[in-house]
């Protein structure tokens, strides 16, 4: 029985299911958003169409494609010999000679007599008429005149239409089938033994009379003739001869599936094949299509999609529910890497698998729903366990819920421990190979805990529980599984990294593991270089790429912490590697589509990375998986042990520490969503400050020149420049108000020659944590200015203030430029212990900075570590 017809099982007048489907659809189909070209019984299909595409991409020919090629098979053989010599594909759909079409789109008929078939398509013949045509060239050579010779012709009688339901073309014989009709019938040995007299031609036909037609068993011919699928034509999907309602559903779903921008395209044969396989198996409906007796994938694919759009329309989320699955779609969400369809019925107990759904449904439709279907997994291997164990160890298999106590759930609880410590497998979970059952370890242990438990307490809250009569011993004797123990990534060891980083083993990633050229080069080496999450790069676009006064960014999106549209600096190098996989990417969309150049719209959603196989425009990337199943077997090559892409990550961070970074700048650089998740990087920080890197530093009101940018990555310093200039605050300073003091005897200890005059002492630095505190300087000393009590005091006050006001204005530009005013602002404490952050702790004199600057132009090209 279908999951479809499941809910149906008990119908229901007020439910959706119960009215009539036909009429559901028809309603669909005939509203002003629904695509014309699906109306029809038989649809044609415009040949360059971005979902349903059947014409060569050669200029100018005729025929269609052929077996999942862009080019039909002459041309496809050519290309072939074309790719052997080294052309480019672009190029060979220019220069390749274009063919004429070989099939028409529509029966031709005999110019003759209309009512019969043209077996000779150049002369739109019938096959009488070819043959007395054929006497006549015979017998008068070349003074036969065509035109004149069909002027004298009479025209025959026809035959009728093709006898078999799913077609309207004409017969060729008295037996009543059309041309392919007829040599389907022939190959499949004469179905209810249908025939004509011999020399039925000579013996009835010329002289007026039908031809007998005689049949060892009428009822098998008549039924071959009613499940023979309809003569398919170049571009045009017929769906004559299927049920209303079938119909219908195929035209629906045809319709959806051409709706947004990544549907993967479909070949009109895999669709015909689809229709033609309902033709054999006589269905009412798509949703009683038996997939087991389909042996195509692509005709199961794309039953698989139009039944889940299907459900969208027929079913309410209470009719899953009864039915035994969760349609995602239905509460409004599409979880990652999910089609949408999440079957429960490998729950064993009824009330088990209701209190399942509710939960999930509860979560689907709660404001902080996952992004991914972690939390449906969980639970369902955790109903799926209890419920096999109640099966086998609870009285009636545990389908009566007031039967169970408190002893079933702690022997349950017994059973998993007791599995989990001698390594035992499940009773029900399988291996991803699905080859045997997966072992009881301590992280699966946690899972069917946690799983079980988060259902169970969420049915006793909504009182699920006591409508069921389930004990609330069994509910509360389940215990907490813990969170899941997960190991920390490492960085890579030295020896590791210089193995990765390698050029022979990088040419081989290319050469062996990448042999389509796909790009996994450019990933890996994207991903060390940035230190990005792998799906990241895999994702990005195709305009990811830009120089900004000079600096080569990368645009990116960060889906995981929910920033988007994201920069960061990248080396050279990387940049010109990027750009020329753009050109690559640019090339092949040229080469499937005739060599037509990507429009400025469409190079906007393609991806830099795009799959070959899904997305025929290029906006679909790559997969995560496609990217492990290469890159796992190069680090098996090389022999490196177990590593993971992540590292690459752990390992740039740990390089950013070691060379002066605040967590909370690898957070932002990173992307990360809190300063927790970086403070492991500190394990492996072997090094004090070795480099600037985003520090914001000015000089004091009291300097030559107040508000004197004296750090910024926005004029780098070289290393020896760094270290020749470098005040290490955090040793050679003491902090004062509004600043820190580097001034040498004060710091040791001995005292202020200056009289603590610190706005006006050019030993005096401020730093951007001292934001907040000048503001409100600024404002307290204006205040004062405006209730003097006479201008000349005012502007005194001014004067005297303007120095102060100078450096403030420096800090604020300073920090602007940087994109941490913001943050700056937010910081409203001076903590001792924060003087001695990296952020506050480095610091320039400006006077040592200007003579610096005065001996040559700082380099401006330096890279992000990798």
């Amino acid at each position: 029985m279908s999951l479809l017809s499941l809910a149906s099982c008990t119908p229901d007048p007020h439910r959706r299911e119960a009215r009539d489907r036909l009429e559901v659809l028809a309603a669909l189909i005939a509203g002003p958003s629904f695509d014309p070209a699906f109306r029809d019984e038989v649809i044609r299909v415009p040949a360059l169409h971005p979902v349903y595409p059947w014409h060569c991409t050669v200029v100018d020919c005729e025929r269609p494609r052929w077996a999942k090629k862009d080019l039909c098979a002459i041309h496809a053989e050519q290309w072939q010999q074309a790719k052997a010599d080294g052309g480019r594909k672009s190029d060979f759909v220019h220069a390749a000679e274009p063919l004429k079409a070989s099939q028409t789109p529509d029966a031709v008929r005999c110019r003759i007599c209309p009512g019969r078939p043209a077996f000779n398509r150049e002369l739109s013949l019938c096959h009488r008429h070819r043959n007395r045509w054929r006497d006549h060239r015979r017998k008068c050579g070349d003074d036969a005149d065509f035109e004149a010779w069909i002027t004298s012709q009479t025209p025959c009688k026809s035959y009728g239409e093709c006898r078999t339901r799913a077609c309207d073309e004409l017969a060729e014989s008295p037996l009543g089938l059309c041309t392919l009709h007829l040599g389907r019938y022939r190959a499949a040995g004469k179905p209810g033994g249908a025939s004509l007299p011999g020399k039925w031609f000579n013996s009835y036909e010329k002289c007026g009379l039908p031809a007998p037609v005689s049949y060892q068993d009428e009822t098998v011919f008549q039924h071959w003739c009613a499940t023979q699928p309809p003569v398919m034509r170049v571009g045009e999907i017929s769906l004559r001869g299927l049920r209303p309602l079938l119909r219908a559903e195929i035209q629906w779903g045809l319709h959806t599936h051409g709706q947004g921008d990544q549907r993967r395209a479909w070949e009109l044969p895999w669709t015909q094949g689809l229709v033609d396989i309902c033709h054999q198996q006589e269905l009412n409906s798509l949703t009683d299509i038996d997939l087991s007796q389909v042996d195509n994938c692509y005709y199961r694919l794309i039953a698989k999609e139009v039944l889940a759009e299907l459900r969208l329309v027929y079913l309410t989320p209470a009719d899953t529910r009864e039915a035994g699955f969760l349609q995602t779609q239905l509460f409004g969400v599409l979880l990652t890497a999910r089609s949408g369809y999440y079957p429960l019925t490998d729950v064993p107990q009824l009330w088990l698998r209701d209190l399942l759904w509710d939960h999930l449904a509860a979560i689907l439709r709660s404001p902080q729903c996952p992004r991914t279907a972690n939390f449906m997994d969980v639970a369902r291997k955790a109903c799926v366990e209890l419920g096999s164990f109640l099966e086998i160890h609870a009285p009636g298999g545990g389908h009566d819920p007031t039967q169970l106590t408190a002893e079933h759930a702690q022997r349950y609880v017994a059973e998993i421990r007791r599995k989990e410590r001698m390594k035992l497998p499940t009773l029900t979970l399988s291996s991803r190979d699905r080859t045997s059952k997966v072992i009881v370890t301590p992280a699966l242990r946690q899972t069917l805990f946690n799983g079980a438990r988060q259902v169970l307490r969420a049915a006793l809250e909504t009182g699920a529980c006591e409508q069921l009569g389930l004990s609330r011993g069994f509910v509360v004797t389940m215990p907490p599984g813990g969170r899941a123990m997960t190991r920390r990534r490492k960085p890579f060891p030295d020896e590791v990294a210089r193995a990765l980083a390698d050029q022979a083993n990088l040419e081989l990633l290319a050469t062996a593991h990448d042999p389509g050229d796909q790009g996994m080069r450019d990933i890996w080496e994207a991903i060390v270089y940035t230190g990005r999450r792998a799906g990241e790069i895999i994702k990005l676009k195709l305009e990811c790429l830009g120089r900004y006064n000079g600096l080569p960014m990368l645009w990116h999106d960060q889906t995981k912490v929910g920033n988007y549209d994201q920069a960061i600096r990248i080396p050279e190098p990387l940049y010109d590697r990027l750009a020329e996989r753009q050109c690559t990417t640019l090339a092949r969309f040229a080469d499937r589509h005739g060599g037509r150049q990507a429009t400025p719209r469409e190079r906007t959603a393609m991806a830099l990375f795009p799959s070959t196989q899904r997305s025929r425009d290029g906006q679909r990337a790559l997969s995560y998986n496609w990217f492990q199943s290469h890159f796992r077997p190069w680090v098996d090559d090389l022999d490196l042990g177990r590593i993971v892409p992540h590292q690459a990550r752990h390992t740039l961070a740990t390089k950013l520490l070691r060379h002066g970074a605040s967590l909370s700048h690898i957070r932002r650089y990173l992307g990360q969503v809190s300063d927790r998740m970086a403070e492991h990087y500190a394990q492996v920080a072997v090094s004090e400050i070795e480099d600037v890197l985003q520090h914001v530093w000015v000089a004091g009101p009291g300097a030559a020149r107040p508000g004197e940018l004296l750090s910024s990555h926005l004029t780098p310093l070289d290393r020896l420049q760094a270290e020749a200039l470098a005040i290490d605050l955090s040793r050679r300073s003491t902090p004062t108000e509004g600043g820190f003091c580097t001034f040498q005897p004060v710091v040791e200890g001995g005292a202020c020659p200056f009289n603590l005059d610190c706005e006006n002492c050019d030993k005096f630095v401020m730093s951007g944590a001292d934001l907040l505190y000048w503001r409100r300087k600024r404002e307290q000393w204006h205040s004062i200015a405006e209730r003097a009590p006479a201008d000349a005091t005012a502007d005194y006050l001014h004067e005297v203030f303007a120095p102060t006001a100078r450096a403030i204005e420096g800090l604020e530009k300073a920090l602007a430029g940087l994109g941490l005013l913001e943050d700056a602002l937010a910081l409203d404490l001076r903590r001792p212990q924060d003087y001695f952050q990296r952020l506050w702790s480095i610091g320039f004199r400006a006077q040592e900075l200007a003579r610096a600057a005065d001996d040559g132009d700082l380099d401006n090209e330096q890279e992000i570590p990798a």
